[in-house]
């Protein structure tokens, strides 16, 4: 893969969600990744193992037994070969193996070792199992998406694992792999789904400090609570969003809504006025459909976009003049994000079987075909 990671070679051991997504960025952004598989050809969890697997893609796979001695072995020179690896174990799990910070970086100083876990390497949740729903929970996130007078909704899991988690595990490798390259040593990242989605409330916390935003469930600006930031039903059973916060998108709400004349909507932050507003666009958007919306809002400053699904997505000429989405092996998926102007990124190769390069990774660590059908044979890799 071409990219500004071009050069580095990260090995990552199998795993789901969070883990792995960190892994495609690092992959998509030019890194070589190694990922470790299991014999067995289960990566955990209850996906199936395709080459369809989004977060596998432009990968190389060596499927090892580390539950025999010679696979960790081979896992301990692989490591010692890379500039980082990243690990999405319980606390303590590659301990046993024998894989952990203290034996990789005695092999390999330099090396920068990433661990993604829900709840952090300590503290009183640290041993015990959870989810991202559990994670955003317990960080202060949960409680706040929602509607008022609902309960909380979690938005799918994108705020634990991915964006709590796997891109901050992303950010804190890259990020320590520059101070390696500046001549600093190798470190431990401890990166926890609670820790990042705190930090993701970074502004929400601001907000509350400086007295600007209510803890009640859909009650502020941001969070349903205002009529001009919210999603609504148009006449065809589609929705549009609406974020026309500052007064001059507002204002060209109004206008192309044929509200200039409506004095109720004068009150645009009279928080005591906004449901009697949103009641009244409701009905208003109800009365044409998403695409008669388009047509009136579209390309205007109102702050507008018709609420697409994923395949709807794919389709939408703004999407398709970016190539935002691309088409890897048979499948459609979104392209590698942010963009460089010089390292431009390839597009991704479909994810790998498990072991389907366990030949080839052993070759980049010298060995022949000869110990290689030896470690077959033995069981020490698939």
């Amino acid at each position: 893969m071409a990219g500004p990671l071009k050069g580095l070679r990260i090995i990552e051991f199998a795993g789901i969600g969070p883990g792995p997504f960190c892994g495609m960025m690092l992959a998509d952004h030019g890194a070589e990744v190694i990922r470790i598989d299991r014999v067995s050809g289960s990566r955990g969890g209850s996906m199936p193992v395709t080459r369809s697997d989004v977060l596998a893609r432009g990968r190389q796979s060596i499927a090892l037994n580390l539950k025999s001695e010679e696979g960790v072995a081979l896992a301990r020179r692989l490591c010692a070969s890379a500039d980082g690896v990243i690990e999405g174990y319980r606390p303590g799990v590659m301990e046993k193996l024998g894989l952990g910070p203290d034996e990789l970086l005695s092999d390999n100083p330099k090396l920068v070792y990433g661990r993604m876990t829900g709840w952090g390497q300590n503290g009183p949740y640290a041993p015990y199992a959870g989810h991202d729903i559990n994670y955003i929970a317990l960080a202060g996130a949960l409680a706040h998406f929602g509607r008022q007078g609902g309960k909380p909704t979690p938005p799918i899991n994108m705020v634990g694992d991915f964006g709590g988690g796997g891109m901050m595990l992303a950010f804190g490798m890259a990020s320590a792999l520059l101070n390696v390259a500046r001549g600093g040593e190798g470190q431990v990242i401890d990166a926890a789904m609670t820790d990042g989605t705190a930090v993701l409330m970074s502004m929400i916390h601001g907000m509350r400090t400086m007295g600007v935003w209510n803890e009640d469930l859909g009650s502020n600006m941001l969070d349903t609570g205002a009529h001009f930031y919210d999603t609504y039903e148009t006449a065809d059973g589609g929705f549009i969003s609406l974020g026309s916060i500052e007064p001059q998108f507002y204002a060209e709400l109004r206008r192309l809504a044929g509200l200039e004349d409506d004095k109720d909507f004068d009150a645009q932050h009279d928080r005591t006025q906004w449901p009697v507003l949103k009641d009244k666009l409701t009905a208003l958007i109800k009365s044409r459909t998403r695409s008669e919306w388009d047509a009136i809002m579209e390309h205007t400053d109102v702050c507008y976009a018709p609420v697409l699904t994923m395949s709807e997505a794919i389709e939408h000429p703004h999407n398709k003049a970016r190539e935002t989405f691309v088409t890897v092996g048979s499948d459609t998926q979104p392209a590698p994000a942010p963009r460089y102007s010089r390292t431009v990124a390839d597009v991704p190769q479909p994810a790998p079987l498990p072991g389907e390069n366990s030949d080839r990774v052993l070759r980049l660590l010298g060995m022949d075909d000869g110990e290689i059908a030896s470690l077959r044979e033995s069981g020490a890799i698939a």
